[in-house]
């Protein structure tokens, strides 16, 4: 059973639970019904499925009464039984903590250890480590491993040390206690070799406690002269490492006992040394490294006879190069000679994996020192390396199928150099596309990857064309005169290679296995698009994209348009969304696609002031043609279009899929555009309405001398409240959005800031003192977010036109409202680049809710009684759904927010009056903390007086950064509160008996 030391094995359960079953218990049930059975296999699928059930219902209660019943048939089944629950408690790992019962659980699982059979002990041994880790200070559980420590079953001392290692890595008074035991055996002669092996490991988690560590290592330092075999030499060599990575004070004398190991002539320990120094240069333990142990290391690379070690070497150098303060060391002391080893690894063109790891080392090197002020001097000399073999083993590296992970390498620190020297750039941009555009043939993975690094290029180059002026981009001349002219425009030098990208493009199109290499089609296209985001796209690349119409597949026309959505080419997404909502045959993707279509056709009306239909059959070749509709008919059609895709959007949404940011999105889209259509109607309505006779008297009266101006006045300031709501929406959708990308929040906020922008200009028309500007708190950190955020800072530009004029003598005049009409202008030619989020979801974060009590139907109310408190006790379930290796952002906390409002207040006599400032309305908030995705809550809600109350739960999640996000259920229930009839008196008599006279009827 050694084999099973720390096995974590999770897809054996994939596909056995009914996805369409809704109700835990029935399930349990189900469970339950195969464990009763007769057969053995039964009743192992019953105990496999177990897993399964507690990631879909992962609440306490059916968790608990779920290992409260395994452990029964621990106790009671077979060893094959207590196998797969020992596989069980491994896989739930996640759920430990929600066994409420947790010492029933091992008091009915411990009888076990008095069992006859070893294997059954051995078992037992196992589970109680895997679950170690609620059950960490078990004097008990210490006391069976230590016992089962000394059995003469193999099976049994294995699990035993198993356990050993993983209570060790919980509890520190187990560590401590075990370290002698541990010691012991290890130094006994009776101790066979193999088990002395798994003893060593062990002794890694002895880090708790100083003085513990400190006599671990010297007990690993005396074993190494007494057990001088390989297995043994690599194992504590291991164990050392990781211990002196935990404390750090042992860091200096490990890399010691490294270098003298460094010489040994056994090639296995000289990796494993290097393994070693590869984990102490982590970010955590490099800082402990002493100056001497840098040189000692560097004078040993003679050490290392084959390409595996050095590329281990390399990687040492690698790690302490990402490191600021070491990659400073390395280029002040040390840079000739680790640019001689270097120079020797690349030189090696019979192994590109060390070479190519040589580049790394260089370039890293190169990337800090020219980023660094007053170290590009240090790196000329290795940057005229890197230029003089980078061309040579990009080359080597793309036409080999095996060489994909070097060429991977090669690419990628090449463009961090770009990222610090445009000229490297410019010139590698002519290398990739050089090497792709060639005649040669290339493995399809590669030739994939060079096009993903021509779109990375691209993007940085991007970012430095649109970059703001005043934050970062090109450092000027500090001795230079200031002058009125125009800074020059910077280019993307990808533009000048785009001949040669829409060639190979063409080429892969007319190839007749072009199916093969669909992802290289999108990402040539991606990178074509990307490269004329704001520009208009020339005759030739509109015809290579209409070819793809009729060789590609519907799902990579469509990619190709999504991302010509997302890079505001909205004629080409237009023509490919129009093509493709013809074909496809299901109804939701078909109103989808025709939403789409709707979307890309306004926003060309937008831009062009040309109808989608004239532009596709008079394309213009290279320039733009001049529109023909004026801005008041642009406006009104674009914004027909954005209502008819709203409907459009609406009939593809369903309760599975259902569009929700999409439609808000448009929502907000098309509520923008009616706006800018009452500045431009404020604008005509200037010259026809004049301001009243009567205007200076209303103005004198008002003390607002701007009214005196008359109806453009007020329809100014109505435009201001219009740009203020549509703010707020963006704002309430951004904070709605947990699960969008970065890009989609960095376009809501720019989208936030243009409203405000607009309305603080618009504000400093028709107020005598206008607040101040708002700030802008992104600049954008990808292209189309940073193209969206420089018409922003053309438009504040552009507010410098505004005559300047002293707050107490305003005027609104031609002047003013001409530039309004100029910042509208920026606004619509400005291509819209739709938001990933629209298309993608990469992250998906849903909370599940159960709120008792919950009435019997949903038609009727709960009942409270009279004067008491209703308890409300709130459970959910948090399911995290993501496509990306690492999620954006995750859920820290929940805030559950408690609503209580009285909508049917009690029958009330003649005589009794309400109460004077009673509060029908109470609100409780709750912050609680998820426990391995399962939260829970309760509240206490006072219920003053008798009638109908309206009680609302809503949910926030608040992030690891401790921002508050509005999203979330929501759950509503009514609540009656019943009169007690002990305390209604009796009725009070009418006021004619009162006063004596005759009731008349």
């Amino acid at each position: 059973m050694a084999h099973l030391t720390g096995t974590r094995v999770s897809n054996f359960n994939e596909s056995f639970l009914n996805e369409n079953e809704h109700d835990s218990n029935a399930v349990l049930m189900e469970l339950d019904k195969g464990l009763r059975s007769t057969k053995q296999g039964i009743q192992c699928e019953a105990v496999v499925r177990f897993p399964r059930l507690f990631e879909k219902y992962p609440f306490p209660i059916l968790i608990n009464s779920s290992f409260i019943k395994l452990a029964d048939y621990f106790v009671s089944g077979s060893n094959l039984l207590r196998f797969w629950v020992l596989r069980v408690c491994q896989q739930s790992e996640n759920h430990l903590d929600k066994i409420l019962n947790i010492d029933n659980f091992v008091r009915c699982i411990f009888v076990v250890m008095h069992s006859n059979d070893p294997v059954a002990r051995a078992l037992l041994l196992r589970t109680l480590g895997a679950v170690s880790r609620v059950i960490p200070e078990k004097q008990q559980v210490h006391h069976a491993i230590r016992r089962a420590l000394d059995s003469h079953d193999t099976v049994e001392v294995e699990a035993a040390i198993y356990a050993s290692s993983c209570f060790a890595a919980q509890s520190s008074s187990f560590a401590i206690s075990m370290c002698a035991k541990i010691s012991d055996m290890i130094e006994s002669l009776q101790v066979p070799v193999p088990m002395k092996l798994l003893l060593i490991p062990v002794l890694r988690h002895m880090h708790h406690e100083a003085t513990t560590a400190s006599l671990v290592s010297r007990l690993c330092m005396d074993l190494l002269p007494k057990y001088p075999a390989q297995s043994f030499v690599v194992a504590i060599i291991d164990t050392l490492t990781q211990l002196s990575s935990r404390t750090l004070v042992g860091v200096p004398g490990q890399l010691d006992v490294l270098l003298d190991f460094m010489q040994d002539l056994r090639t296995p320990v000289r990796i494993q040394v290097l393994r070693s120094f590869n984990e102490l240069a982590g970010r955590q333990s490099v800082h402990a490294w002493p100056k001497p142990a840098i040189k000692a290391l560097i004078d040993r690379f003679e050490l290392c006879t084959n390409s595996k070690e050095q590329f281990l070497f390399l990687s040492i150098l690698l790690k302490l190069s990402e490191c600021q303060l070491t990659c400073q060391q390395l280029l002040r002391e040390h840079r000739v000679a680790l640019l001689r080893l270097c120079i020797q690894c690349i030189s090696k063109l019979d192994d590109y994996t060390t070479a190519t790891q040589a580049m790394a080392v260089l370039s890293v090197l190169v990337a800090f020192g020219l980023k660094k002020e007053g170290s590009g001097e240090q790196v000329d000399d290795i940057l005229h390396m890197v230029n003089l073999h980078m061309e040579g083993l990009l080359l080597c590296t793309a036409k080999r199928a095996e060489c994909t992970r070097d060429l991977r390498r090669v690419l990628t620190y090449g463009i961090r150099i770009t990222q610090a020297n445009a000229e490297f750039g410019t010139s590698f941009i002519e290398i990739v596309t050089n090497t792709l555009g060639d005649k040669g043939a290339y493995p399809p993975a590669n030739a994939e990857l060079m096009c993903e690094a021509l779109v990375g290029l691209c993007e940085h180059f991007q970012l430095r064309k649109y970059a703001f002026s005043t934050a970062e981009d090109l450092i000027g001349d500090d001795n230079a005169m200031d002058t009125d002219e125009l800074p020059p425009p910077k280019v993307n030098p990808m533009l000048a290679r785009l001949p040669l990208i829409l060639h190979k493009l063409n080429a892969i199109i007319d190839q007749e296995n072009c199916e093969q290499q669909l992802r290289s089609v999108e990402i040539l296209s991606s990178l074509v698009l990307q490269t004329t985001m704001g520009c208009y796209l020339p005759q030739k690349v509109v015809q290579c994209f209409e070819k793809c119409l009729g060789r590609l597949n519907c799902w990579t026309l469509y990619r190709i348009a999504r991302t010509a959505s997302r890079y505001g080419h909205h004629y080409v997404a237009a023509h490919i969304y129009t093509k493709v909502s013809q074909i496809v045959i299901s109804d939701h993707i078909h109103y989808f696609l025709v939403a789409l279509s709707q979307i890309s056709q306004a926003e060309c009306i937008l831009n062009y002031g040309l109808e989608y239909a004239y532009m596709r059959d008079n394309y213009a070749p290279k320039v733009a043609p001049e529109p023909l509709m004026p801005l008041m008919k642009r406006l009104e059609m674009a914004s027909n279009l954005y209502q008819q895709a709203l409907a459009s959007l609406r009939a593809c949404s369903s309760p599975q899929h259902p569009c929700t940011f999409q439609l808000e999105y448009l929502k907000i889209r098309a509520q923008f555009l009616q706006t800018l259509h009452l500045a431009v109607t404020v604008k005509n309505a200037q010259v026809i309405v004049p301001p009243p006779a009567i205007a200076g008297s209303l103005a004198q009266n008002s003390r607002d001398y701007l009214q005196k101006f008359g109806h453009v006045t007020n329809q100014l300031r109505k435009l201001v409240k219009a740009l203020k709501a549509c703010e707020e929406t963006y704002a309430r959708l951004y904070k709605s959005s947990f699960d969008a990308d970065h890009v989609t929040l960095e376009f809501l906020e720019v989208a936030e800031f243009q409203c405000a922008l607009f309305a603080h200009i618009i504000e400093s028309i028709c107020y005598a003192t206008p607040p101040e500007s708002p700030v802008f708190l992104t600049t954008g950190d990808h292209p189309e977010t940073r193209y969206f955020a420089a018409s922003c800072q053309r438009m504040e530009q552009m507010q410098k036109n505004l005559p300047q004029e002293p707050a107490n003598a305003k005027t609104i005049s031609n002047r003013h409202l001409d530039v309004i009409i100029a910042q509208i202008e920026i606004i619509t030619k400005t291509p819209l680049c739709l938001p990933r989020y629209f298309f993608q979801i990469l992250q998906s974060t849903q909370i599940k809710l159960s709120v008792s009590p919950q009435p019997r139907s949903a038609t009727e109310p709960v009942n409270v009684q009279s004067g008491s408190n209703l308890v409300i006790k709130v459970e959910g379930v948090l399911q995290h759904f993501s496509k990306q290796k690492k999620h954006f952002r995750r859920v820290e906390s929940v805030q559950l927010s408690l609503t209580s409002q009285l909508i049917t207040p009690p029958p009330r006599s003649s005589q009794e009056l309400p109460k004077q400032g009673a509060n029908d309305t109470v609100t409780l908030n709750q912050i609680v903390k998820p426990q391995r995705d399962f939260l829970s809550g309760s509240f206490l809600l006072p219920i003053s007086s008798g009638g109908h109350f309206q009680v609302t739960l809503e949910t926030f999640v608040v992030d690891e950064n401790g921002i508050t996000w509005c999203t979330g259920p929501k759950s509503s229930m009514v609540v009656r509160v019943l009169e007690d009839p002990s305390k209604q008196g009796a009725p009070a008599p009418s006021t004619s008996q009162a006063v004596g006279q005759t009731r008349r009827f």
